[in-house]
């Protein structure tokens, strides 16, 4: 389950202030709903991806025995 800020207080925010437990929590959401997303929420999520890129992607280059390589947002 999510437990972050929700998508009220961060659209007052820039993307670059994000967490990247929210970036990531935030793309899964709205990359299961994209054919039904309009066009503000298309744009929404093409900030959030554009975000996730210019942090050169949100996965983990190595495990250790406390955490995976995949950024859990739970």
């Amino acid at each position: 389950m999510y437990v972050g800020r929700d998508m009220t207080e961060l659209s007052m925010m820039a993307k670059s202030d994000w967490k990247t437990s929210e970036l990531a929590f935030f793309h899964h959401s709205l990359q299961q709903i994209t054919p039904y997303l309009n066009s503000e929420g298309q744009t929404i999520h093409r900030e959030i991806i554009k975000e996730i890129e210019n942090r050169g992607g949100i996965n983990r280059h190595e495990a250790d025995y406390t955490h995976g390589t995949k950024t859990v947002y739970d």
